[in-house]
């Protein structure tokens, strides 16, 4: 449910798209994008630091887009956040105490991690960041609007989809079992 909560400006986006044009969808997207935080503070009183990081990022890169009327500032935005989020993570590898991905995984009890394994995992994180952003700009520099709406909804949630699912392997290894009391 969350990865649907977490996506859903995306898939409002790509609707939007289909059935109007790139301008409407912008302004849903941002719409989407209040809404998104809104609603997580309204239910739980906080609101994650990616949802706040994208919001911003969607009201400066979809604002200038419509005011604009240029749908290159729009198509940068995936970039500018994952190059953003990759400029954090490796920079979390220097700067606290923990890697941002400890940070961000670190409380689920089961998934204690010698700190090796963590700044391994929060590279990672970082050079798919990177790698994810570079990929969204050939994409969008090389091809149509078309392509590169479809490219941000399958491409990039097919990527992270996979990524996670390979990162979901290497920490099973790492994973230890639950103590049970012994009775």
């Amino acid at each position: 449910m969350k990865l649907l909560f977490d996506f859903f400006p995306i898939l409002l986006f790509f609707i939007a798209y289909k059935v109007f044009d790139i301008y409407v969808a912008t302004a849903v997207a941002i719409a989407a994008s209040f809404a998104q935080v809104g609603l997580a503070w309204w239910k739980t009183r906080k609101v994650e630091p990616m949802h706040l990081v994208t919001l911003v990022i969607i009201v400066v890169f979809g604002g200038l887009t419509l005011y604009l009327q240029d749908e290159q500032f729009i198509k940068w935005k995936p970039t500018v956040i994952n190059w953003l989020f990759g400029v954090v993570f490796l920079a979390s590898q220097w700067l606290g105490e923990k890697p941002m991905i400890e940070r961000m995984m670190g409380g689920n009890a089961n998934l204690v991690l010698p700190s090796a394994v963590w700044r391994n995992l929060n590279m990672t994180w970082t050079l798919f960041f990177f790698i994810l952003g570079g990929v969204n700009w050939f994409v969008m520099t090389n091809f149509d609007t078309a392509t590169w709406v479809n490219f941000k909804l399958f491409g990039m949630l097919g990527l992270t989809f996979l990524f996670v699912v390979l990162q979901s392997v290497y920490l099973s290894r790492h994973l230890q079992e639950p103590e049970t009391e012994k009775e």
